[in-house]
């Protein structure tokens, strides 16, 4: 395809520890998380209009394609940062389970951002890319580092970490919605983490077979909060470890569930048993080292 029309994979994300360590004196909250990209993706098409005309189109009903969505507001923000007066038409097509925790809406936006680059030839770096990110949402700058990394701060401050060994994943999405800012008001501020900053390092020196350090570091403060407000998402969980998950646990601050499993195989068999449940979306995919996730993204990892 020429660059006035091709298409790149938005990967979604989970959380293999995500520790809410307090709220800060900005009223948001300092987290720490270990973050994954995983091969569930949306993709985006962009095709470029003539005029000034911008036109997202979305194949999910329930995802709104107006000002409010993450790709339309990716675009403004690009556009009047650098002035742009040129049109796009963005075809977004969801797989990712919107407000799952999975981080679609947020990867859709980074990846608009790296789009709409390249469509309209704006040469820019990951810094400002992070800098226009970042309002858009908390995990967007995560999506121009890819693969295992540590989020601190709010989520935007990146670090990359040695990436994990392949794991083969099932990820349960209940028919839920979570709000996350409902979450964060729902847990009890005396039970937030108050120094544990050293428990998340062991994850960056994994070795080739999977170490017990992920198994001790794989942790989410969200877990307690959102099964009690929430008991669907709990039986999903417990639904993964009776299917053979070595380990399971909730993705960001829900609804999304993902399981680990042994291989392949295991995980087609989990998804099998688990498809027939009423409005459970069910998916087996795998982790993606920051390698692969660059290399997807093809001519626009440049400029990460």
């Amino acid at each position: 395809m020429s660059d006035t029309k091709f298409t790149l994979p938005a990967f979604a994300k989970i959380n293999l520890t995500l520790r809410v360590l307090g709220r800060r004196a900005d009223g948001y909250h300092e987290i720490q998380t270990i973050l994954q990209t995983i091969t569930l993706q949306d993709n985006l098409t962009f095709e470029a209009l003539e005029g000034e005309r911008l036109e997202l189109i979305c194949t999910d009903p329930q995802v709104p394609a107006d000002e409010s969505n993450l790709v339309h507001r990716a675009a403004t923000a690009l556009r009047e940062r650098f002035g742009i007066r040129r049109g796009a038409r963005v075809v977004l097509e969801k797989s990712i389970p919107a407000g799952g925790g999975l981080g679609g809406g947020s990867s859709d936006a980074a990846v608009a951002l790296l789009g709409l680059s390249r469509l309209w030839e704006i040469r820019l770096d990951k810094f400002v890319l992070t800098e226009i990110g970042a309002p858009l949402g908390a995990d967007v700058p995560y999506f121009f580092t890819g693969g295992t990394a540590l989020g601190t701060g709010t989520g935007t401050i990146i670090t990359p970490l040695q990436d994990i060994p392949r794991q083969h994943l099932v990820v349960v999405a209940p028919d839920v919605k979570i709000s996350t800012a409902e979450a964060y008001k729902a847990l009890n501020a005396s039970a937030l983490t108050k120094a544990e900053r050293a428990v998340m390092l062991p994850i960056s020196r994994v070795e080739p077979q999977f170490s017990d350090s992920l198994h001790e570091v794989m942790r989410n403060d969200f877990e307690a909060v959102v099964f009690r407000l929430y008991p669907e998402i709990e039986r999903a969980r417990n639904a993964l470890l009776e299917c053979g998950a070595r380990r399971a646990l909730l993705s960001g601050s829900g609804s999304s569930v993902f399981g680990i499993f042994d291989g392949m195989a295991e995980a087609g068999h989990a998804r099998d048993a688990l498809s027939g449940k009423v409005n459970w979306r069910v998916f087996v995919c795998a982790t993606l080292t920051r390698a692969e996730y660059l290399k997807a993204l093809g001519r626009c990892a440049a400029l990460l």
